[in-house]
Parts: structure tokens; C-alpha cells; sequence
């Protein structure tokens, strides 16, 4: 397909909706989407034990976004795939139906790791005699007041350290029907009312109710917009939408990422402009994650780009162990989500008990790594003796993808 006709169509779809002229949907497997969302849940359990060696490796000390914006992006495009096909072809009474089915699975997954995470404390507590674990993780209110934490946990207006992702994709999987619906009718036009209430909700500082903080550690009025980005990216897919070839926004997109990878591996301000003095060492810290900054949201797109353009998206991303490895833990997301997050806690502790002496760090590390692989092989295991004639693919499951030609 000519270059022109390319963006023509692009221009067509982010405006109007529409589908190229002759266009049919992609629906080969995309591996892209299963590689990347388990590459993005090893690192956030890697991430989600602070001071460990192997943390200081991981993508947020060379850019500005992390594994929790790959994960909510990627929800985004999976939930369109998945749930926007189904309202497409079954109505939206069904897909709401499924969707719900699929938050009120969400929601038990997030009491039931509450209530494991608030036990392996107390243990921890009750064996090493410190209480700090439980300021760490944040979980006084369910030791000095147990109902009421357990009346606002389960309202989701408590919630401990580390236990805050799938709440909010609980809101943004809520919402989905109205966004999908928006993005149906304009992408860009949906994307321009989702950076407003981004925008909006920073200015007047909206954020839902967390009892014992400041507010949800992800602002779902910030974090929608991402979620709508990857709405956008999965409709796309649903069009059969090409991704242009645009050199100069493939040139854009890198010089991006390597203006983030200095801006956060430089020590202060590596242009020696003064006014930026203030924003580069806010940048070095960390940029905003409740209110997800917009250096955090350029760098998803810029990656975005370059994936959708560079990655294939078909079974070569398998041909190595590698990928087959993080294919099968980012087909069973939650539960790998889940056990992650316990184990990272747990530790947590291991860790601190030991002084972060490197070895424990790397051992801790190491074992976590291969019980979340071997707890998806396991699952796809699992699968495959008990879904309808006894066997799966070993590839992920079918998606739609963008394609670049």
C-alpha cells in the first residue's frame, strides 16, 4: 500500500472511525502483546522489592515510564480486542455482561492478595519481632482497627502499599464501554476529552478517596488516559489499520527515548539550561506517577510507536526461549500479577532480614523470576488437559494487531 494512502487511511480512522477502504482486520496471534505484558509483570516484581541490586537495572532507571504504564496500556488494547469484539459481534449487553464477570474476578483477586499480604506481615512481624513491616507495607489500620480496614479495603478506599494496580484497572475496566464507544466514533476525539479530564483532574486535584493516604496512588483520572491509548491501538487492530512507515517519526520517537535515557542516567542538568535545573532533578527522583506525567506518557507513545512499527507480530517473537518464556507469563496475567505481588513482599522481608546482602538480593530475585515462569507453564499446563480436547497452543492467545508494511 502506497505511503500516501497509508496515512490517508490513518487520518480517516483517527477522525472519522473508519476502516481503510478494503481493509480487513488482523486477526493472526500477536505475540507482541504477550512478550511485552510479561516482560512488564517480571519487572514490577523486581520493582516491587526496593533496594535490591537487580532494581537498579530495570527500565524506570533508564527512561521515564515503567512496567506499570506497559501494563495499563496493554490492558487497553487486550480489553478492546477481547471485550470490544465481543459487542461488536454479540451486543453490548453480552460484552458488558463478560465485562463484568471479568472486574468482579479482578476484585476477589485483590481481597484475597489483601488479606495473604496482611498475613505474611504478621507472621513476619510475630517471627522477627520488628514491627517496621508493617509501616513498610502500610497496613497499621488492619492491626488497630480491623474492621474498619477491612470495610474500607473491601470498598477499595485502603489500600496498602503495592496493592494498587488492580483497583484501578477494576475503574478503567468499568469504564470501558464508554470509552470504547467514544474511540468508535473518533479516536481523536476521544483522546482529546481523556487528556482534558487528565488535565482537568490534575488542576482541581481529583483523585478518588484512599482513607489512609493522600489519595489512589494511581489516579484513575490521569491513568484513563493510557488505558485510552491502548483502547485506540486495539480498535485500530479491529480496523485493520496500518502503521505507517514514517521515518522521521520513528527518528522522533528514538531521540525521545535517548533524551529520557540521559535526562535520567545524567547527575543534574545535562543541557545547562537553568529553567530546567528543577525539572530534570524531578525527573531523576521519578516523574509523576499518581498524576502520570506527561514525560511518562510521551515515553509510552514513543516505545508504542516503535513496537507496533519494529516488533513483529507473529509467531517469530516465539522462536526463542526467551520469548516463549515471557509469552506464557503474559497470558495469565492476573495470576502471575497476584503471586508477584505476594512474593515480592515476602521478599521484601527476606531482604531486609538479611541485611541486603547481595546474595540474598540475587537469590531472591532469581527464585521469584523462575516460580512466576514456572507458575505460568504451569497454568498453560493446566489448560491444556482441561479446555475441550485436551490441547492449547503453545503460542498466546489470538489477538488482532497493527500491522506495519
Amino acid at each position: 500500500m502506497p505511503l500516501v494512502t497509508q496515512v490517508r487511511s490513518l487520518s480517516r480512522f483517527l477522525f472519522l472511525g473508519r476502516a481503510p477502504d478494503g481493509a480487513a482486520p488482523v486477526v493472526q496471534r500477536d505475540a507482541r502483546i504477550d512478550v511485552i505484558r510479561g516482560l512488564a509483570l517480571l519487572v514490577i516484581f523486581i520493582n516491587h522489592m526496593p533496594g535490591n541490586v537487580v532494581a537498579g537495572y530495570m527500565p524506570h532507571n533508564f527512561g521515564f515510564s515503567d512496567g506499570a504504564d506497559a501494563f495499563v496500556l496493554l490492558a487497553g488494547i487486550s480489553a478492546t480486542l477481547a471485550y470490544g469484539g465481543l459487542i461488536e459481534r454479540r451486543g453490548l449487553i453480552v460484552g458488558a455482561a463478560r465485562l463484568a464477570a471479568r472486574i468482579w474476578t479482578l476484585y476477589i483477586a485483590h481481597i484475597a492478595m489483601f488479606i495473604i499480604v496482611c498475613g505474611v506481615v504478621a507472621a513476619a512481624v510475630t517471627r522477627t519481632q520488628n514491627p517496621l513491616y508493617v509501616e513498610a507495607i502500610n497496613i497499621q489500620p488492619v492491626f488497630s482497627d480491623t474492621f474498619e480496614a477491612l470495610v474500607d479495603a473491601l470498598t477499595l478506599r485502603y489500600q496498602p502499599s503495592y496493592l494498587d494496580i488492580l483497583p484501578l484497572y477494576i475503574v478503567l475496566l468499568a469504564l470501558f464501554p464508554a470509552i470504547y464507544f467514544a474511540v468508535r466514533i473518533s479516536p481523536a476525539g476521544a483522546l482529546l476529552v481523556s487528556l482534558s479530564i487528565w488535565q482537568a483532574a490534575i488542576w482541581s486535584g481529583v483523585n478518588l478517596p484512599n482513607v489512609h493516604a493522600a489519595g489512589w496512588f494511581f489516579n484513575p483520572f490521569a491513568w484513563q488516559v493510557i488505558f485510552t491509548l491502548g483502547i485506540i491501538i486495539g480498535r485500530a487492530a479491529q480496523r485493520g489499520v496500518v502503521a505507517p512507515r514514517l521515518p522521521w517519526l520513528d527518528v522522533a520517537a528514538i531521540g525521545f527515548l535517548v533524551f529520557a535515557f540521559v535526562a535520567k542516567t545524567a547527575s543534574g542538568n545535562p543541557v545547562g539550561i537553568a529553567l530546567l535545573n528543577d525539572w530534570f532533578d524531578s525527573v531523576q527522583l521519578g516523574s509523576d506517577k499518581t498524576n502520570l506525567a506527561w514525560s511518562r506518557l510521551l515515553h509510552v507513545v514513543a516505545l508504542s510507536w516503535l513496537a507496533m512499527r519494529w516488533l513483529p507480530s507473529g509467531a517469530e517473537l516465539l522462536h526463542h526461549s526467551i520469548g516463549r518464556m515471557l509469552a506464557i507469563v503474559g497470558r495469565h496475567s492476573l495470576a502471575v500479577f497476584s503471586t508477584g505481588t505476594v512474593l515480592a513482599i515476602a521478599g521484601q522481608i527476606v531482604l531486609a532480614e538479611t541485611g541486603f546482602a547481595l546474595g540474598p538480593q540475587l537469590l531472591v530475585c532469581l527464585i521469584g523470576v523462575m516460580l512466576l515462569i514456572g507458575l505460568g507453564i504451569f497454568l498453560t499446563w493446566y489448560q491444556s488437559i482441561t479446555l475441550s480436547g485436551g490441547t492449547v497452543s503453545a503460542e498466546p492467545s489470538r489477538r488482532g494487531s497493527v500491522q506495519s508494511h
